[in-house]
C-alpha cells in the first residue's frame, strides 16, 4: 500500500508513484525473458547439434498457436481488471496465471476488502502475487528435488484427483465473483451452458472468447443502462 499512501499524502499521482516504474521495468524484464526462453533450444543446437528444419519449427509453432492462440488475446483482456498494469507484467513474466496468480490476487483483494478496479486493488493484487511467486519458487525447488519420490507414494485415487485441481480452482473463482455480481454470474454461466449444449461441436478456442467477450459486453451494457437510470433520476 506504499504507493497509495504516498499518493494520499503528497501531490503525486498514482501513475507517478507506482505505474511509471512498473511499466519501465516490466517492459525490460519481459523483453529480457524472451531470449531466455530460447536457451534450451540454443543449448541443444550448440552442444548436441540438434537443429530441426524450418518446416518442423513452423509446424510446431502453428500447432501450439492453433491451440493456445486465442489466449494471446483473451487472457490479457479478461484478467486485466483484476491484475492491473503491474500485476499483468508480473503474471506474464512468472506464468501460472490462471491457476496461481489470479486466484492469489483475488483472495488478497477479498481479504483486504479493496474495491475492484481501484488503485488499492492493483497494489494488493501485486503484493499477493509477489508472495505467490516466492512461495512457488520454494515449492518448485522442493518438488524438483523430491517430487518424483513423493508422487510415487500417493495412492492411485489421489493421483486421479490431481486432474481436477485446475477445474476446482476455476469453479471457486467463478463462485467468488458470482456471489459479488449475481447478474453477471448467471449471464456468463448461461452463455456457457447454451453454447456447450446446443453448439457442442464448437472447439474450446471458439467457446472461451464467446463466453468472455459476451459477458463483458453484457456488463458494459448493464453499466451504461444503470448510469442512464441514475442520470434520469
Amino acid at each position: 500500500m506504499i504507493g497509495v499512501i504516498l499518493v494520499e499524502k503528497g501531490n503525486y499521482s498514482f501513475d507517478d508513484v507506482f505505474t511509471k516504474d512498473i511499466v519501465k521495468y516490466g517492459r525490460l524484464t519481459l523483453l529480457g525473458a524472451i531470449p531466455l526462453c530460447f536457451l534450451p533450444a540454443i543449448y541443444l543446437w550448440l552442444v548436441h547439434d540438434a537443429v530441426p528444419s524450418m518446416q518442423v519449427i513452423l509446424t510446431g509453432w502453428f500447432l501450439i498457436a492453433s491451440i493456445y492462440g486465442v489466449e494471446y488475446v483473451v487472457t490479457p483482456i479478461s484478467y486485466f481488471p483484476i491484475l492491473g498494469i503491474s500485476g499483468t507484467y508480473m503474471a506474464f513474466l512468472s506464468g501460472n496465471i490462471a491457476n496461481i496468480r489470479v486466484p492469489c490476487a483475488i483472495v488478497s483483494q477479498d481479504v483486504v476488502g479493496t474495491e475492484p478496479g481501484s488503485n488499492e486493488a492493483e497494489v494488493v493484487a501485486t503484493l499477493g502475487m509477489a508472495g505467490s511467486v516466492i512461495t512457488n519458487l520454494i515449492v518448485t525447488t522442493v518438488a524438483a528435488l523430491g517430487g518424483v519420490w513423493l508422487y510415487n507414494l500417493f495412492p492411485p485415487i489421489v493421483v486421479q484427483a490431481l486432474d481436477y485441481v485446475l477445474p476446482s480452482i476455476f469453479g471457486a473463482l467463478f463462485a467468488l465473483h458470482a456471489v459479488r455480481n449475481p447478474k453477471f454470474g448467471v449471464f456468463g454461466l448461461g452463455i456457457a451452458l447454451i453454447f456447450n449444449g446446443f453448439f457442442s461441436g464448437l472447439p474450446t478456442i471458439a467457446l472461451v472468447p464467446i463466453c468472455v467477450f459476451g459477458t463483458m459486453i453484457f456488463g458494459a451494457f448493464d453499466y451504461k443502462k444503470g448510469k442512464k437510470a441514475i442520470e434520469t433520476k
